[in-house]
């Protein structure tokens, strides 16, 4: 067993890396100067410039790179936490929200896991549903998922800082 022994209050280093759509990285640095979460973000990294000036509104440096390979991936497992637009396994890749449409579903929810070099295949820390109706487009169903995608991230990254979440083979063990 690997363990590590710290000090409750010391905030944890996290990396954040964001793609093209930035809600969950605008919620985590609320949270974050907010004190609702006990993180410290030494930098950003995304592959689009496009968060550059948000990152500059809270002071952290911003990195233009491409982000997640499988050598990342493989190096790092556990430690990179990825939020799936989705309930997984349903609706995997593009357009998930789209898919729950023309599926006619009544919830829809979202999934934080780790990332592995399959993106969405990896061990679940958290997910979280919304209720959703027929009277409800795919661009509704976008916007109450973008909350629940928020909501469901921030627990994930809580629950990692404050050291509740461990891997155990391909399922991860929560103390929530």
């Amino acid at each position: 067993m690997d363990f590590r022994i710290q000090p409750f209050a010391q905030k944890t280093r996290v990396l954040l890396m964001v793609s093209k759509i930035g809600h969950c990285l605008n919620d985590l640095l609320y949270r974050m100067k907010a004190g609702q979460l006990a993180i410290e973000v030494p930098l950003i990294v995304s592959n689009h410039p496009d968060f550059e000036p948000l990152a500059a509104s809270y002071g952290i440096p911003f990195f233009h790179l491409p982000i997640l390979s499988p050598v990342l991936c493989d190096a790092l497992p556990g430690r990179i936490i990825n939020i799936h637009h989705s309930f997984l396994p349903s609706f995997k890749g593009a357009r998930p929200y789209h898919q729950a449409y023309d599926r006619g579903v009544k919830i829809i929810g979202a999934t934080a896991h780790f990332a592995t070099v399959d993106l969405d295949e990896g061990p679940i820390i958290e997910q979280q549903v919304s209720r959703v109706n027929h009277g409800m487009d795919p661009k509704d169903l976008t916007v109450a998922g973008s909350n629940t995608e928020c909501l469901t991230l921030a627990t994930a990254v809580k629950w990692y800082s404050e050291r509740r979440v461990f891997l155990n083979g391909i399922k991860t063990v929560v103390f929530s």
